[in-house]
């Protein structure tokens, strides 16, 4: 299963991919505490530990592509695939979410990134600029 989700953000797309791959940013724009890293086969963890996955290809400000998945993931269940495409605007960034090779039970990470991604991420990006 899979599925694709689009947002828009007021922060550039280099100020979104550096916030994503570094451990204080992440935290700070879910939330929630995570390890991060900007290096390709590096591993990262989210949302205490509930996310992990690693890092597979990188394209600076541009493309994010991890392995994910949750403790809710069986052992015999692949890692899913996470793609993040940034697109720089007249007036911030759109970032494009597909998320592939999902579990049968997949579907309620749709909402997730809603609530716990997209929703958090305008807030800070809007504190941040406002500072």
């Amino acid at each position: 299963m899979e599925f694709t989700l689009k947002t828009h953000l007021r922060a550039s797309a280099q100020d979104i991919y550096e916030a994503w791959l570094s451990s204080e940013g992440h935290t700070a724009m879910t939330g929630a505490i995570a390890t991060s890293s900007d290096k390709v086969d590096d591993e990262y963890s989210a949302w205490d530990g509930y996310i992990t996955g690693k890092n597979l290809e990188l394209e600076p400000f541009r493309r994010i592509y991890q392995s994910w998945r949750t403790t809710e993931f069986s052992e015999d269940e692949p890692d899913s695939r996470l793609e993040v495409i940034l697109e720089q605007t007249d007036d911030g960034t759109t970032i494009t979410l597909k998320h592939t090779n999902l579990p049968d039970h997949g579907e309620q990470y749709r909402t997730g990134w809603e609530d716990h991604y997209f929703q958090p991420m305008k807030v800070y990006f809007t504190k941040s600029k406002s500072k």
